[in-house]
């Protein structure tokens, strides 16, 4: 058994679908996970992630190189976003070929369960004529801050097309070892996000610059990857690794190539990578 490794917009971040696709490919990749809506942050490229030409461009690089769409970003539980604007991104990640999509909630009260729980059903029941499962994530630093959390939304919600989304950075942030995913149900872990950290004190600042600019390459922190092979020894994975530095030093496929190696070494180790090149 061995695990397939998808490159996630944030590993990269600023390039467009298709450019992502090539990189991904020449950097050793299985997978290609894209941002197809836009959170209006700075750096984002400045296009439409599903025009018609953007996505003729893509569907165009992926049959060229090989690779596959896994999974498409980020649907967040907003009280200003509405699920239907979500629709366009289910379309054209399907068209694209994805089947699991990202989801995570960053609403600012405490005491609003069955607005998250009525708001993940609605982006749910949008994605399924679409053949996509919605991944609920926990952030540390989000309204659903752990393991536990997410739990409770998904028990309230049953939705036929749900998923859990785990970060091996939030489990860290959280002290919880990633062998506490033994009491979730199988069927919810679809993928996982995988990077590497330091074992510190983190503040919520602190995480927030980790999460964002300063993730590390598996094996070169203090996260215990080995209950991934254990229990899930042919889950997909898809390496989020933002290193602002690493990138302005080695530019983004270097940067790319280093973390799908690194993630091989210590995950598949001895096999090839795509590029031919030792995990």
């Amino acid at each position: 058994m061995t695990h397939r490794f998808a490159l996630s917009y944030l590993t990269v971040p600023g390039v467009t679908p298709p450019e992502q696709t090539y990189l991904a490919a020449r950097a050793g990749y299985d997978m290609v996970s894209y941002r197809l809506f836009h959170l209006g942050v700075a750096g984002e490229p400045d296009v439409d992630p599903v025009s018609p030409q953007i996505i003729r461009e893509t569907k165009a690089a992926l049959a060229a190189t090989g690779l596959a769409c896994f999974d498409i970003e980020l649907m967040r539980i907003l009280r200003s976003i509405q699920p239907r604007d979500f629709v366009p991104a289910f379309e054209a990640g399907a068209e694209l070929g994805a089947r699991q999509v990202i989801c995570s909630a960053w609403t600012d009260v405490r005491n609003d369960r069955a607005f998250i729980v009525e708001r993940f059903q609605e982006i749910c029941d949008l994605a399924r004529p679409f053949g996509l499962t919605v991944n609920l994530e926990f952030p540390a630093f989000s309204r659903l801050s752990s393991l536990d959390d997410c739990v409770e939304i998904l028990e309230l919600s049953r939705a036929a097309n749900q998923g859990l989304l785990v970060d091996t950075l939030y489990m860290h942030f959280n002290k919880t070892p990633l062998f506490a995913l033994e009491r979730v149900p199988e069927e919810w872990i679809n993928f996982m996000h995988i990077c590497d950290a330091d074992d510190v004190a983190y503040t919520k600042d602190a995480m927030i610059h980790t999460a964002r600019d300063a993730r590390l390459y598996p094996g070169e922190g203090a996260i215990d990857f080995s209950a991934i092979s254990y229990m899930f020894p042919d889950l997909p994975l898809a390496i989020e690794l933002p290193n602002a530095a690493r990138s302005a030093a080695y530019g983004h496929e270097e940067h790319a190539r280093r973390c799908v190696a690194a993630a091989r070494a210590v995950l598949n180790p001895g096999m090839q990578s795509r590029n031919g090149t030792k995990g």
